[in-house]
């Protein structure tokens, strides 16, 4: 495995065992099988900044769950399925929070005991690997169903196929299958200096990598050059891949890239970012740190950390 793959939510090695997909039935009565519980977003887990929760197929929180069970795979213990509790409605005093940049909030389902959910990007990356692949991916599957409940060549309503791999319209016969974004993400530098923006919205001082969604019949390198040029006004040359990382928020496939500017001229699309600078190897080894004046880090977790972490080490590859 290369460097790169230790990204957050990077490879496990999980077998996703996609043969047994059609067939499902004997696999989820194996008496091992597992459940990973998600609600509305979050994930269960055996405390704040716990592992995973796997509980049987059998388990009494199963009777909040919606119509979708989804098979995730094969790991050491058996296999592993994963669930949105879409029938839980419970009063919630602390909602407004659950709406903040990263929800700090807990709660707790009365039939798992001192379990709580976590938001998943509170809790990455105390993750193990294969705990993060298993979340990522039930997440990321389950809110596809969520927001892809009707078929759109015909509008009926369609239905869970292939131990949630699939959806199947009973109108037209049309199917449907989970959608990955691919999102280029880009470190581009001049020299020793790197390029960082932020978002409207964004904690104080807090900056990251520019990033952008590939746009149908483009290459990524193409969409590098583009998303810098449109966000800051700076000519990108060179490209290379350097890493990727399912992002699950709800369902990007974030592209790392390397760029070598060719103009340091910032012409900032203020719709896009609220501010973009150049930043010294100096000044952002100092806000890793966190002792910049000005400028905090990128999230830990996310690619953007990993990427500008692995450029100050001289470790990328």
């Amino acid at each position: 495995m290369r460097h790169a793959e230790t990204v957050t939510f990077g490879g496990s090695g999980l077998d996703r065992a996609a043969q047994l997909r059609g067939d499902i039935a004997a696999t989820a009565a194996d008496v091992a099988a597992r459940c990973i519980v998600i609600w509305r977003g979050k994930v269960l887990t055996d405390g704040d900044g716990g592992p995973l929760l796997r509980v049987p197929l059998d388990h009494p929180v199963m009777a909040d769950a919606g119509e979708v069970r989804l098979f995730l795979g094969l790991d050491d213990a058996g296999p592993v399925f994963a669930v949105s509790l879409d029938r839980w409605d419970p009063d919630l005093p602390e909602a407004d929070q659950m709406g903040s940049f990263l929800d700090p909030t807990l709660q707790q389902h009365p039939a798992t005991g001192d379990a709580v959910f976590a938001e998943l990007r509170a809790i990455m990356t105390g993750l193990t690997p294969r705990d993060a692949e298993l979340a990522a991916t039930a997440r990321a599957v389950i809110a596809w169903h969520q927001s892809h409940r009707f078929c759109s060549a015909c509008g009926a309503q369609s239905e869970a196929a292939d131990a949630g791999w699939r959806r199947s319209c009973p109108g037209c016969g049309t199917s449907h299958f989970p959608r990955t974004d691919p999102v280029v993400i880009m470190l581009i530098t001049s020299g020793d200096d790197v390029l960082v923006g932020r978002s409207p919205g964004w904690p104080e001082g807090m900056y990251s990598l520019l990033a952008g969604f590939v746009e149908p019949g483009e290459t990524i390198e193409a969409a590098v050059r583009r998303e810098v040029f449109e966000e800051a006004g700076v000519r990108v040359g060179s490209v290379s891949y350097l890493a990727s990382q399912p992002w699950a928020f709800p369902s990007s496939l974030m592209i790392g890239c390397r760029g070598e500017a060719t103009s340091t001229t910032i012409t900032l699309d203020p719709v896009e970012l609220e501010d973009a600078i150049w930043v010294s190897r100096d000044d952002m080894a100092k806000a890793a740190q966190g002792q910049h004046p000005t400028i905090k880090p990128a999230r830990k977790g996310a690619i953007a950390h990993f990427l500008l972490e692995n450029w100050l080490a001289d470790t990328l590859d």
